[in-house]
């Protein structure tokens, strides 16, 4: 039982994160409002994202230094769960959108850019789909993927700081930080940040016990 202390962490943070998330006294920031409360739950979402890429490109990466194809399935898992998660990020930001922008969807910098490198990791996932040879998808698979994650970090994080958005955080718009005075929004943001981020990689380990399981004939 005390190898799983950190699950156990993760729904302790989580049950916080939720009850605090939602009864802690917010900050006005500008037209957030109490919107605000979404910094608990939308910015967690992107920073399991990146987590989850992360721990994928790295499988890639192994995979191509040995011909492993468990760091294959371990790639794929972590880009399964990192979509996932994603997406969840851009809906939880598109909400956001609709009542402080004025609408779900916009030409914001920094949504498009997201919308772009979401769409790159959704087409990871279809190239895995149309290959029969295990091998050949694989190696495929893996090359692309480290295409993708060069192109994750500028799309996501470099270009939406560097021009003027909406979007908290770019060259015209300072994030929350700065105006959290009383650093309430803190008290609540750290705790969120790591208990959603455990919760990825704990459904990341989850979904790669079960691809073992489905290939153990492979893998025996």
């Amino acid at each position: 039982m005390a190898k799983h202390w950190w699950k156990a962490l993760a729904v302790l943070l989580l049950l916080y994160t939720i009850i605090a998330g939602f009864l802690v006294k917010v900050p006005a920031i500008e037209n957030n409002q109490q919107s605000t409360r979404n910094l608990f739950f939308h910015v967690p979402m992107w920073v399991c994202m990146y987590t989850l890429f992360t721990i994928s490109v790295a499988n890639s990466i192994l995979y191509l230094t040995k011909y492993d194809l468990k760091k294959d399935i371990l790639a794929s898992c972590a880009a399964n769960v990192g979509v996932l998660f994603g997406l969840m990020g851009f809906v939880t930001g598109s909400l956001w959108a609709t009542y402080t922008w004025g609408s779900t969807l916009t030409n914001d910098p920094k949504q498009i850019a997201t919308a772009v490198a979401l769409l790159i990791y959704l087409a990871y996932l279809v190239l895995r789909m149309s290959f029969t040879d295990i091998d050949k998808r694989a190696r495929v698979s893996a090359i692309y993927n480290i295409f993708a994650f060069a192109l994750l970090i500028p799309l996501t994080y470099i270009i939406p700081r560097m021009v003027d958005s909406l979007h908290p955080g770019s060259a015209s718009s300072p994030g929350f930080k700065s105006k959290d005075t009383d650093g309430t929004l803190m008290m609540v943001f750290y705790p969120a940040f790591i208990g959603w981020t455990l919760l990825s990689v704990w459904i990341y380990t989850l979904l790669a016990r079960y691809k073992r399981l489905e290939l153990k004939n492979i893998f025996k």
